[in-house]
């Protein structure tokens, strides 16, 4: 028979490493229903973990900023400063700051955590639907749906904050922990102390089993603080051009009520504080006036007095219609000054003297104040007596206007505090706008898509890393030509049989049966029909008739090769003889029904004859050599020149003799046993032997001088990855 021509060293390597997308699409093909299982098998998981998880709602609540004016004791100062632009990224600081957060915290107690001890994984899926705790789990400290517990006080000394405290219940009543050890035990609807004092807890009810146990602990203040506001967001949806803005208060969380109370104060606290802000500047201007009130007053006594008694000195005094204007001036700027220095001292607590508007107030001093400068100017030309008149009737008038202005702010300042109403609205109070996780559906496909990913990256991982042959044109391509492909036989699985050696821990296949007589018609036996007739113009180029059947290694069916091709020529009327070669683990005999002893190795070791361990099989021209009694050193028997003169008998005796001999890489029995054979064939099984595993087999064989005919390629599989193969020619019947 003609051989391929061998390949390049870099040419097969090339092949070796192509990966062909539709094998790779056959494998998948072929693996579809584990790939279907573990992708079931994770959306199964996914759809639990979304059940069990925990749900996480949202909440929010829509505040107005408005713009506001400054409360001033003037109603010109408006026209100096104007109104003032809310600041919005300001007042999100400000509903961030600890001093709204904290408000919340003392208001709502949120510093205080009560938790059940849940069962693991299960239990907040257990708290949420209510399921009530089943009499086998009595005395477990887990809480079940059913169960609660109400504390209606519970205080402890600020130097314990942050312990964890368990409260367990008792028969008759309850029993406090501090890091597992008991402190003491009350009674539900009393007030107990404990820790000297430094812990009171009141509980008010206690609906639970015997056993259970919840969870107390009173935070740091500003631990409760940090955690509402990393729950709390604040979004800015609108600004509008007079400095009005919209905020969304935002708050996610697990318990819906607590979730609301929450951030419906968050949003009051900031109410309140705004409204406290805006009348804290009205008592400020107020303060400032009440003050100033008693000191104008002494004044304008002071200034009635000394005109009363200047009057009386002179007789009578008139004054002309000039005198009379200029007291109506002094009057008007004197007024209009002492507004000026009131406000003056509002804007230093606001502003430095640098900023434009209080620029525009010294401006308007420094005018006043030269007017006032030229009037007293044209006072002066006037007789003596008329200046005095005059200077004194200006003290009075101008103290008394000033006086009767800061009356009148007084009472308008305590009507502005009293209806005080901020600049900020709630428009929307907080409700809960929609759940945020878990997103049960999302979860499953995120789950099936991982199963699915992972399933068939495994399946490809392993095809990539076994790298066992497919078909025959992958042997060939090794220079190794291919006498025969054997489908796998569904009928020889049943003559199979696992079995262990005594001492041994590891199983072996063993053949029971001949498939060739009880199922003729199967296809591996067509196919083993197909190898006899290449063998037999095979044998015609040979020197003798013997046929060494060998592996690269364990379990490529050497055995049930050789035991069904001696049955096919024993039909074909050919005198066969089966010779198991393997001293260390031959079953060939099991085959037959038959003992292991005599055989082989017994006559290796002259304990017998040849003709002693020549036994037939029952079949007509069919005949075995068994391997005899287990031999501690089958390489040494092998080696011996008895073997030799057995092989050149037993080849004039028979028309055709088949060797079984162990695996070519495991032992070197197959070696010293090719030399007698004059056709070698090299058994590789289906998706096992790589390719360089049948070549390295090869070398060694030719090392020891020994020819590889050619090679069985077996137990191949129909399968979409080799469809198209090898195994197609033997896919059709004939019948």
């Amino acid at each position: 028979m003609n051989e391929t021509p061998q390949q390049s060293p870099q040419q097969q390597d090339t092949q070796e490493a192509t990966i062909d997308l539709g094998r790779l699409l056959g494998v998948l093909l072929d693996h579809k229903w584990q790939i279907l299982i573990i992708t079931l098998l994770f959306a199964g998981v996914g759809y639990v973990q979304g059940q069990l998880a925990t749900p996480i709602y949202q909440a929010d609540a829509l505040v107005q900023v408005e713009r506001r004016s400054s409360v001033s004791p003037f109603g010109t100062v408006g026209s100096i400063l104007g109104e003032d632009v809310v600041s919005t990224p300001a007042e999100v600081e400000i509903l961030q700051s600890r001093m709204v957060l904290g408000q919340v915290v003392d208001r709502l107690e949120r510093d205080v955590i009560i938790r059940p001890v849940e069962l693991p994984f299960i239990g907040n899926y257990v708290m949420r639907h209510g399921i009530p705790r089943p009499e086998f789990m009595d005395r477990q400290p887990h809480v079940w749906g059913d169960e609660s517990l109400d504390v209606a006080r519970f205080e402890l000394a600020d130097s314990r904050r942050g312990q964890r405290l368990l409260v367990e219940r008792l028969p008759e009543g309850y029993q406090v922990l501090l890091d597992g050890m008991p402190i003491g035990s009350g009674q539900v609807g009393q007030a107990e102390r404990y820790l000297e004092g430094d812990l009171t807890l009141h509980i008010a009810s206690f609906n639970a089993a015997p056993g259970a146990r919840f969870r107390l602990m009173k935070q740091h203040r500003t631990s409760a603080i940090g955690s509402i506001g990393a729950r709390l967001q604040i979004r800015e949806t609108s600004s509008s051009r007079d400095g009005a803005g919209m905020l969304r208060l935002i708050m996610t969380g697990d318990d819906p009520a607590e979730l609301t109370r929450t951030l419906g104060a968050v949003a009051e606290t900031f109410l309140t504080q705004n409204v406290e802000r805006q009348s804290a500047q009205a008592q400020q201007s107020l303060e400032f006036l009440e003050e100033q009130a008693p000191e104008l007053r002494s004044q304008l006594a002071d200034a009635e007095r000394h005109l009363n008694e200047y009057r009386a000195g002179l007789d009578s005094v008139d004054l002309d219609s000039e005198s009379q204007a200029a007291i109506e001036r002094y009057i008007e700027l004197e007024t209009r000054l002492n507004e000026l220095e009131f406000q003056e001292a509002e804007l230093a607590q606001r502003y430095t003297p640098s900023h434009p508007s209080y620029q525009a107030l010294l401006r308007q001093r420094r005018q006043i104040q030269q007017d006032r400068t030229e009037l007293n100017d044209r006072v002066k030309e006037l007789p003596a007596a008329q200046q005095e008149v005059i200077r004194l009737r200006r003290d009075v008038d101008v103290t008394q206007a000033i006086y009767v202005n800061v009356l009148n702010t007084i009472q308008e300042l305590e009507v502005a505090r009293a209806g005080t109403i901020g600049n900020v609205r709630i428009i929307d109070t907080a409700v809960i706008s929609g759940l945020v996780a878990p997103n049960r559906i999302r979860m499953i496909l995120l789950a099936t898509l991982v199963g699915l990913v992972l399933s068939v990256g495994l399946v490809l991982m392993r095809e990539l890393l076994r790298r066992g042959v497919t078909s025959p044109d992958q042997i060939e391509a090794a220079g190794i030509p291919v006498y025969a492909t054997i489908p796998l036989s569904s009928a020889q699985s049943r003559l199979t049989k696992r079995m262990r050696r005594k001492g041994l821990k590891q199983t072996k296949s063993v053949v029971t049966g001949i498939l060739a007589e009880q199922a003729p018609a199967d296809l591996s036996v067509e196919a083993i029909r197909g190898l006899r007739t290449s063998l037999h113009f095979a044998l015609l180029e040979g020197c003798n008739n013997r046929i060494m059947i060998t592996g690269s290694s364990p379990g490529v069916g050497k055995s049930f090769l050789t035991i069904n091709l001696a049955s096919v020529f024993a039909q074909a009327g050919k005198r066969v003889l089966v010779v198991d070669a393997d001293l260390r683990k031959g079953y060939l005999h099991r085959a037959y029904k038959l003992d292991a002893s005599p055989g082989l190795s017994d006559y290796l070791a002259w304990q017998c004859e040849l003709a002693d361990i020549i036994r037939p099989t029952g079949i007509e021209n069919y005949y075995v050599i068994s391997r005899g009694r287990v031999a501690p050193n089958p390489s040494e028997l092998l080696m011996q020149s008895r073997l030799a003169e057995a092989m050149v008998a037993l080849g004039d005796r028979f028309d055709l003799v088949l060797v079984d001999t162990p695996p070519m890489l495991a032992v070197t029995d197959a070696s010293v046993v090719g030399k007698h054979c004059d056709t070698t064939l090299l058994v590789a099984r289906f998706e096992q032997n790589p390719v360089r595993e049948i070549k390295a087999a090869r070398r060694r064989l030719e090392d020891n001088g020994i020819r590889v005919r050619g090679a069985v390629l077996n137990a191949v599989e129909r399968k979409p990855s080799t469809a198209g193969g090898y195994y197609g020619y033997y896919h059709y019947q004939y019948r």
